[in-house]
């Protein structure tokens, strides 16, 4: 059975908040085991960072200014993760 194990890390608590992923990363594993494939990406916000969010993941705003968009990324993740 193939799954995949997913992780994020964001601006801040809440979409409500107008709050955005930074980071994505996946791996896939197949029958519990890693298959070797996976995917990851750092995200520009277009947005400042949380100072509760900074402190728990260290990513800045500098650091993410010359990064994708999400929109640039998501047809790459979506082929990753589906099925």
């Amino acid at each position: 059975m193939r799954r995949i194990v997913l992780d994020a890390e964001t601006t801040g608590v809440g979409p409500a908040g107008g709050h955005r992923v930074i980071e994505i990363g996946a791996v896939e594993m197949v029958d519990r085991r890693l298959s070797g494939e996976h995917f990851h990406s750092y995200l520009n916000p277009q947005r400042d960072i949380a100072d509760g969010a900074l402190e728990v993941h260290g990513i800045t705003r500098e650091f993410l200014l010359d990064k994708p968009v999400f929109a640039d990324v998501s047809a790459d993740f979506l082929k990753f993760i589906r099925g």
